[in-house]
């Protein structure tokens, strides 16, 4: 482990040769995937190809079964119940949906997080609360309603959310799909800048238009397999054009 904290660029999620199931189903096969702190990495691919499965893997919705599998410090084939917990503190996750308590205010939101996450100090979650609101361009919404805030809005709260124990891995599962192309473009950035501040991003996504506004690394899922495509540009990217939600 001190190696890895003198690692300028440490390994925060390291698979090799790992099978992915569903419900008994092999869905993705010899998976090998690694992403540094800072990196900011696309999973693209068809509807059920396994980028959702891949992604529930990582934080230990699906069991890891055979290979290597290292997200976080964890060892996913020897994980205990017990230690998931302490596992997802590691990791913010970002919905296509939002999953805000409809009933609650913004900053009622961030709150149940912290707490159900083990905050306790009043002060410091309202400190904690606002911090991880303007760093997403939200600053001045805490006492909103969900429903007062726009599609946009409500995703960067989800962004919000995420960040609140210093995760080291943002996973954001189709982040933009319920929005329209520029605020897809607007959180898209909110994530780019969180990956320059340390974080690693993996982002799964079918908006294949994001590639040219913002390129970087990308993994696609295919045919039972997972494929790094290197630095993607759109163009460069032969599926369905019908898969493009914008």
């Amino acid at each position: 482990m001190d190696e890895q904290l003198q690692d300028p660029t440490p390994q925060v999620i390291k698979l090799a040769d790992v099978s992915v199931f569903q419900n008994q189903n092999l869905i993705l096969s010899n998976v090998s995937l690694q992403i540094a702190g800072g990196e900011f990495v696309y999973l693209i691919g068809e509807t059920g190809s396994g980028k959702s499965s891949l992604l529930k893997l990582i934080y230990c919705q699906i069991p890891a079964v055979d290979g290597t599998a290292e997200v976080a410090g964890f060892n996913l084939r020897t994980i205990r119940n017990k230690e998931i917990p302490y596992l997802r503190r590691k990791l913010g996750i970002v919905f296509q949906d939002f999953q805000l308590l409809t009933d609650r205010s913004v900053n009622e939101n961030l709150e149940f997080v912290m707490k159900a996450t083990g905050w306790a100090d009043k002060a410091e979650m309202q400190k904690r609360s606002q911090e991880v609101l303007e760093s997403v361009h939200l600053g001045g919404k805490g006492l909103k309603m969900p429903h007062q805030l726009s599609g946009g809005e409500q995703q960067r709260v989800g962004i919000a959310r995420a960040l609140l124990n210093r995760p080291e891995i943002i996973l954001a599962d189709e982040p933009t799909g319920n929005l329209d192309p520029k605020t897809s473009e607007d959180v898209v950035q909110i994530l780019i800048d969180i990956s320059k501040k340390g974080t690693a991003v993996f982002v799964s996504t079918h908006d294949y238009s994001l590639f040219r506004r913002f390129p970087s690394r990308t993994f696609r899922c295919e045919d039972g397999h997972l494929i790094e495509n290197g630095n993607t540009q759109g163009p460069h990217i032969e599926m369905n054009p019908e898969n493009n939600l914008q």
